[in-house]
């Protein structure tokens, strides 16, 4: 399926082209993207997407909870279904290439082998999943964890966003989560395919053109709450204190120390922190802070967070504050499938493009689809690592490197 340099600039300038007008869906002042999941911005670029797969060809449908499906029926009577695509939803004042990039890269691929093959023999499905980011709901993958069963409507129930809407409420306003609509559990789904930027800058030093992911770290969140007492900055003693925030100093300096002391591929992150109540004259009473702890290990995860939490419940004991640990989101590491994996490799070495074996530090709807059914990740370049940012950048030349491997894979799965 070889292009001659003038298909070629075409195609990449249409990968392009495509990334920037689904970019126009909740783009920020500075030219980033804030897309969260129910919004009006996702509302609109999900029924776009939609248009969009209608016009290329695709029988096209929403289940309930949201997720977009674009649809080329297989010859084959009984055939399963390849799945391949990605996320609409964003950070807030994200990149424009998040999720979106593999999204696109199913759409032209798909597109491709069309006016090239026809239809398939095993059927293949675009889908434009509802939500993995967590930006607005205290939860990630809610899109692709309804489809393996991993979530249900009960799971919607007491989650509100930082408005007090709850997600229940706010999928109903975006017209989903009604009796009637299809139900997002599937049992026909032979294997997941996912492109997505790098969101590091492992490919550009290493001056390779594609990462092919071996696996995919496990996450660790945690809302962690100090309880101390707040009081007069000027007339307190030092040594009577309850300080919630020289509590919340140390303990941030003891994970900071101790992932560096664990191993050099653990990463813990304190992303947020808010105190109470948080005037410069007074003590803080009341602090919370996040921690996000990753690494591909489950066995290191899993020992890093129980020592940090055994370390803070005996901070607890001998200081005069109160710590309180909520463990929301756990996550396993993954593994992606060897011979997907394997198919990826050689694929990528007959075009002659420079690639990579990587682990990815962020999680991914492939991270959910992993453990349901055979999954394969693939990576292209961001420039200078950066992501979750509107600097986010990935050249033309590298969307359709990405898009080339993935079309030739499914080539080989859905009509050989």
């Amino acid at each position: 399926m070889a292009l001659d340099s003038k298909d070629l600039f075409t195609q990449q300038l249409e990968a392009e082209a495509m990334v920037n007008w689904l970019s126009s869906y909740g783009q920020t002042s500075n030219g980033g993207v804030s897309r969260l999941l129910y919004s009006d911005a996702w509302v609109h670029a999900q029924q776009a997407l939609k248009d969009k797969m209608n016009e290329f060809g695709l029988i096209t449908h929403f289940d309930r909870v949201g997720n977009l499906f674009g649809r080329v029926d297989g010859t084959e009577s009984q055939s399963s279904t390849i799945l391949t695509g990605s996320h609409i939803d964003s950070v807030i004042d994200g990149g424009k290439y998040d999720g979106v990039y593999g999204i696109i890269a199913s759409l032209l691929a798909v597109k491709k082998l069309l006016a090239q093959y026809g239809p398939p023999k095993k059927s293949i499905e675009v889908v434009s999943l509802c939500e993995e980011e967590g930006s607005r709901f205290p939860l990630t993958f809610w899109g692709s964890g309804n489809i393996t069963g991993r979530f249900s409507m009960d799971d919607a129930l007491d989650i509100k966003d930082s408005n007090g809407i709850g997600l229940l409420e706010a999928m109903k306003a975006a017209g989903f989560a009604t009796n009637n609509g299809e139900s997002p559990v599937r049992n026909d789904i032979e294997c997941f395919i996912e492109l997505h930027v790098e969101q590091g800058i492992t490919l550009e030093r290493s001056a390779k053109s594609i990462g092919i992911v071996s696996h995919i770290v496990g996450q660790r969140r945690f809302n962690i709450h100090i309880l101390g007492e707040s009081n007069h900055a000027g007339t307190t003693p030092m040594y009577y204190r309850k300080d919630a925030m020289l509590a919340a100093s140390h303990l941030i300096t003891y994970i900071h120390a101790k992932a560096l002391k664990t191993d050099p591929q653990l990463v813990a992150t304190i992303g947020k922190l808010t105190a109470q109540p948080n005037v410069p004259n007074v003590i803080a009473g009341d602090v919370l802070f996040t921690l996000d702890v990753r690494h591909f290990d489950e066995d290191i995860l899993d020992q890093f967070c129980q020592d940090m939490i055994d370390y803070f419940n005996e901070y607890a004991k001998k200081s005069d504050v109160e710590i309180e640990i909520n463990e929301w989101m756990s996550v396993k590491p993954v593994e992606m499938d060897p011979l997907l994996t394997k198919q990826f490799e050689r694929i990528t070495k007959e075009k002659q493009f420079s690639f990579l074996p990587i682990v990815s530090g962020a999680g991914h709807d492939a991270q959910v689809f992993g453990t349901f059914c055979p999954t394969a990740l693939l990576f292209v370049p961001s420039e200078k690592g950066i992501s979750h940012s509107p600097q986010e950048f990935t050249h033309k030349e590298d969307l359709e490197k990405g898009i080339s491997i993935l079309t030739e894979l499914l080539y080989q799965l859905a009509y050989e």
